[in-house]
This record gives structure tokens, C-alpha cells and sequence, in this order.
């Protein structure tokens, strides 16, 4: 496409299709906003505004919900054909804000679960409305370009989102849900100018709709080369998971960012103005938020570099890829090497997730497309609630800081009072122990190996590319495939 031409395009889509845009970019910046800073709110200790709750705990709120969140749009889209795009937007920032609202009122695992669960399916009834949004409002020859147009949104959202919300969160935790609440009311505001795309006429009732669905996804579902693949993509979104469910968790316990903090304050001063905590640290989720910056900065690059790449290799070298950048991540206190490990966690995670989707579009039969499609979430789904055990009781044995200080005061033989909060525990460990707060935290790093979390992680990515290998050389390859 000449220059010209891509220019001209942007002339070519409708009012709808920027409205749309505009809602993804604020509903990801909501969303994103908390999700980043979810793990920590529900497991650091009560005097900080947090929840305090266990590892374990924060595993099945934000597995299971972020499960739920992913199955439910199957339902939700059938929903969504029947009382119109506009009345389930409505609905779906309805809930949002109701949940956003609620969520600093709910102060133990199981108002907050319910919460979540109930947050989810405000999010399950916005993802397939706007989807089909920008698919009814560009066709074949505005569609590659509107597609791309929206994703840079999403990851925009997810950027900013965090960005904004960590500049209150050092006020009170509650501030942060308060922030996304106000971003839902930006959407209701555009949601006054949305304008209903056309619909087909729906002429079997919902029931008969969502009975249809289930026969097409099991009739997908009948093909085991698509199976197989889905199962194996899942392991890859089990170890993706964890830079939302566990990287903050562990950055937060164990990693130093002082050091980081003392590099910009020395070298850009406004920018540690900005980002740094009184205490001369750096919150987690400016770390963890940089998978999203390279994003925005090298798809494109990346995207050019593996293009004529056969989608499997793209996705076995970009989750291998992916896996080796989690790894580390998770196996240094080294502010610095996080941040190094979580661009070349980014890199795999650009060569393969794009090439994923494009994958079963190339393996399902012609008249099959849009049904082989209908399923790629259920790896989300599949991965979210495996990343949820990993994020939880894995990580509650092999790397919670909390359980350590515990064992270590079992060790010795001191009591512990009961119902101190976190802080009060550490406090109560450096005066026993006789440790500063950095000399406990080495102590701890020693003896009890939290790194080994790394172990866990990448072997669930390393071997969900090993399967991808042996699946396409071995089970289903041919001499001359090309997918």
C-alpha cells in the first residue's frame, strides 16, 4: 500500500469504528489499571491498605476469576446479538463500576472473590461487543489496518493504565479502584455517540443460540490436531500469567530496586521524581509494566522480523523465548536484570502470541474458520486457572517471603503472636534475629531458595515448546506442511 493510500484510508472509517477504539482504550486503561497492582493489593500486609490474604488465596481469586472471564464471552456474545451492542455495553460499564466501587468495601477472600467473579462478567460482556464492533465497521479492505488500529489501544491501555494509577496508590490502595471507576464513566460518555452496527436478524431464541454454541465448540473440539494444540498453547498462557499473578508478588518481596532508584536519580532525576517511593525503591508494577512498553515500541519490528516465519516455529521460538525471559526474571534480586529479562520475556511473547490466533485460522477447514476461532480463548481460560495454582500454593511453598519468616521462627523455637500483620512480622524477625531489613532478606534468599520458583515456571514454558516441536514434527506434520 503506497503512502498515500494509508493515509486516505483512516478517511474510510466510520464514526462507530474510532468510538469503539476509544471505549477499548479507556475500559484497558480501567481494567489494566488495577490488574497490574491486584496481586499485591491482595496479599501485602493490612497496614498498608492491602488485604493481607495468602498466596493461595490471591491464586484462586485471580485464577479462577480471569478463567471465568475468558469462558464466559461464548455466552455473552449470543447475548450481546439479541438485546443489541449498545444495551450490553451499557450493562457491562454497569458492572464495572458497580465492581470497581465495591472492591475497597470488600475486605476478605470471599467478598473479593465474588467481587472479581462479578467484575469478570462486566468484562466477559465488553470483550465480544467490541470485537464484532471493529469487524462490522471495516471490511476487507480496511480490516488488516483497523485491526491493527485496535490492538495498539489495547496495549496502550494496558501501559498507561497502570501508570496513572500507581501515582495514587501511594495515597491509599482504594484510590486505585476509584481511578478505573472514573474511566468507566468516560466510557458511558462515548457510549452517548455510539451508534448500533448493523445486526443479522436473530430468529431462534437465546437458549437455542447458546445450545448451538456449545455443539459448535464441541464439534471444533472433535478435531484432535486443534486439541492438542489448544492444551499445549495453554501451557504457554500458564507461564505468560504469572507476570500479572506472581512477577509484582516476587519483584515486591525479594528483588532490590534501590538500585535501580539510585541509577535514575542520578541520571534523570524527574523521572525517579515521578516513580520513586519515599524509601528510595521502585513499586514492582513499574517493573512488570515494561512488557507492555516494549510492546508499544518493537511489535512491529518483531512482527516484520518473523513474518515469513511458519507460524509453529514463530510461536516454539517465541515461547522458548518467553520462557528463558520469565525464568530470569524470577530468579534475581537484580533490579536491573529483571528489566532485561523482561525484554527478552517480551520478544517471545510478540514472535508468538499474534502467530497463535493466526495458527488455528490455518489449520481449520474453510468452512470451519470462524468456528475454530470461537475456541482460541479457551487456552486463556485453560491457562489463567493453571497460572492461578502456579501463582498460589507453588508459589506460597517455594517463594513466599511471609511463609519463610514463619518457618524461620518455627526453626528457632519463638512464638509468634497472633493477628499481627505482615510488617509486624518482619519488624518482629529483624529484632529476634538481629538482621537489618536488607540482611534479612539475603538470610532468607540463602537458606530458603525462593529462586527455585524460576524452576517451576520456565519448565512449563520450555516444555509447552518442546510439545509444539514433537506436535509438529512427529504427530501431525507433513513433508511439505505449511503451517
Amino acid at each position: 500500500m503506497k503512502s498515500i493510500g494509508f493515509f486516505k484510508i483512516f478517511s474510510k472509517y466510520p464514526r462507530t469504528f474510532w468510538l469503539a477504539n476509544s471505549m477499548e482504550l479507556f475500559e484497558r486503561w480501567a481494567f489494566y489499571g488495577f490488574f497490574m497492582l491486584f496481586a499485591n493489593y491482595l496479599t501485602l500486609s493490612t497496614d498498608t491498605g492491602a488485604l493481607g490474604l495468602t498466596q493461595a488465596q490471591k491464586g484462586t481469586i485471580m485464577g479462577v476469576g480471569t478463567s471465568i472471564l475468558y469462558l464466559l464471552p461464548v455466552i455473552t456474545g449470543a447475548i450481546a446479538d439479541r438485546i443489541g451492542f449498545k444495551k450490553t455495553l451499557f450493562i457491562a460499564y454497569s458492572i464495572y463500576f458497580l465492581s470497581f466501587l465495591l472492591m475497597p468495601l470488600s475486605r476478605t477472600f470471599f467478598t473479593v472473590f465474588i467481587n472479581y467473579l462479578f467484575l469478570a462478567i462486566g468484562a466477559a460482556l465488553f470483550k465480544p461487543v467490541i470485537s464484532a464492533t471493529i469487524a462490522k465497521t471495516t471490511n476487507e479492505d480496511t480490516s488488516s489496518i483497523g485491526f491493527g488500529i485496535f490492538y495498539m489501544m489495547v496495549n496502550i491501555g494496558a501501559f498507561v493504565g497502570p501508570l496513572v494509577a500507581l501515582q495514587f496508590s501511594e495515597t491509599a490502595f482504594r484510590m486505585v479502584f476509584y481511578i478505573s471507576a472514573v474511566f468507566i464513566l468516560v466510557n458511558v460518555v462515548i457510549l452517548l455517540f455510539y451508534r448500533e452496527p448493523e445486526r443479522q436478524a436473530q430468529t431462534d431464541d437465546l437458549w437455542q443460540a447458546i445450545r448451538r454454541i456449545f455443539i459448535n465448540i464441541f464439534t471444533a473440539l472433535s478435531d484432535v490436531k486443534l486439541v492438542v494444540f489448544l492444551l499445549i498453547v495453554a501451557g504457554f498462557w500458564t507461564m505468560y500469567y504469572q507476570l500479572f499473578f506472581s512477577l509484582s508478588v516476587f519483584i515486591t518481596q525479594w528483588v532490590d530496586t534501590g538500585m535501580v532508584y539510585q541509577w535514575l536519580h542520578e541520571s534523570w532525576p524527574w523521572l525517579i521524581g515521578k516513580i520513586g517511593s519515599p524509601d528510595g525503591t521502585i513499586k514492582a508494577e513499574y517493573f512488570t509494566n515494561m512488557d507492555a512498553l516494549f510492546i508499544i515500541t518493537l511489535q512491529l519490528a518483531v512482527s516484520a522480523f518473523v513474518m515469513k516465519w511458519r507460524p509453529l516455529h514463530s510461536i516454539m521460538t517465541g515461547i522458548l523465548v518467553s520462557s528463558i525471559g520469565m525464568g530470569l526474571a524470577l530468579a534475581t534480586q537484580n533490579g536491573f536484570y529483571v528489566i532485561v529479562a523482561l525484554l527478552i520475556f517480551g520478544i517471545g511473547e510478540m514472535a508468538s502470541s499474534p502467530k497463535i490466533t493466526e495458527y488455528i485460522g490455518r489449520i481449520a477447514p474453510k468452512e470451519k474458520v470462524a468456528l475454530y476461532m470461537g475456541c482460541s480463548y479457551l487456552p486463556f481460560a485453560l491457562g489463567s486457572l493453571m497460572a492461578g495454582k502456579v501463582s498460589g500454593t507453588v508459589y506460597e511453598t517455594l517463594a513466599d517471603k511471609v511463609g519463610f519468616v514463619n518457618r524461620e521462627f518455627a526453626a528457632r523455637g519463638i512464638p509468634v503472636p497472633g493477628g499481627i500483620t505482615q510488617n509486624e512480622l518482619f519488624a518482629k524477625a529483624m529484632s529476634d534475629f538481629q538482621m537489618g531489613s536488607l540482611e534479612l532478606n539475603q538470610f532468607l534468599w540463602d537458606k530458603y531458595h525462593p529462586w527455585n520458583i524460576w524452576l517451576v515456571v520456565t519448565a512449563i514454558g520450555v516444555g509447552s515448546a518442546l510439545a509444539l516441536w514433537i506436535y509438529d514434527r512427529i504427530l501431525f506434520s507433513k513433508p511439505k506442511e505449511t503451517v
